[in-house]
């Protein structure tokens, strides 16, 4: 296996007084995709939010590569290669879908693409001209997706990629985020779709109470009792 992109090693935080993550230790790996599946309430989103610097660690470390990052903010965290695509909506809303994609491509120095083929990714292309905030919650969701593959991240943090994205295109939003790690990026993600976010995971962790309870290959994690017990009852 190739170096980790993205690590973590005893990683705790605390929100609103109450300790969330108790100590995750995870990595990812170039061109690798690691899903981390768990019930509500177990900590996903702060894990992801506390590697990517949204919130602060309590304690643990956090490294991009072979650098620690884990007192850095998001923004610096960005220019070091990560895409954060969080689970709360992040479009322009009084920009078009074009606009969208046209403005994140100058900030992320994209290489130059037809606005059609690239939109057409993502089944964007007949929406250009929409307003972000006219558009459904699983069309906002392809272009939060497709503004973050745009840059072409070296790490990818993804927090419900599917999230209101109708079944028929779900699986390929899952196709684009494999295809993504075999260039060889790193690749995390969180969803509630089991199934499908096995089919396009190497590695899947299961959180429970902010700790790392399992962590196996696909074919062992779906039928382990632990992921019975947690998140299939």
């Amino acid at each position: 296996m190739s170096e980790a992109k993205l690590r973590a090693e005893g990683l705790r935080a605390v929100l609103h007084g109450a300790e969330i993550l108790r100590g995750v230790d995870l990595e990812v790996s170039a061109g690798q995709v690691v899903g981390v599946i768990g019930p509500n309430g177990a900590g996903k989103s702060t894990l992801f939010r506390t590697l990517v610097g949204e919130i602060a660690a309590q304690a643990g470390r956090v490294w991009i590569g072979s650098r620690e990052v884990t007192k850095l903010a998001l923004w610096e965290r960005a220019r070091m290669g990560l895409g954060y695509v969080p689970q709360t909506p992040s479009v322009l809303f009084d920009l078009s879908v074009a606009d969208n994609i046209r403005t994140f491509e100058r900030i992320a120095h994209a290489t130059p693409e037809r606005l059609t083929e690239r939109a057409a990714r993502l089944h964007l292309e007949e929406r250009l001209d929409v307003k972000a905030s006219d558009l459904s919650g699983g069309e906002r969701r392809r272009l939060e997706l497709l503004r973050a593959l745009i840059a072409q991240p070296k790490v990818l943090v993804c927090d419900e990629p599917l999230l209101g994205v109708d079944p028929a295109l779900a699986r390929r939003v899952l196709e684009l985020l494999r295809e993504h790690a075999q260039r060889g990026a790193a690749v995390l993600i969180a969803d509630h779709r089991l199934g499908a976010t096995l089919t396009v995971c190497d590695v899947a962790l299961l959180l429970v109470d902010g700790r790392v309870e399992l962590c196996a290959p696909p074919e062992e994690f779906s039928s382990h009792p632990a992921v019975v017990r947690r998140t299939l009852q």
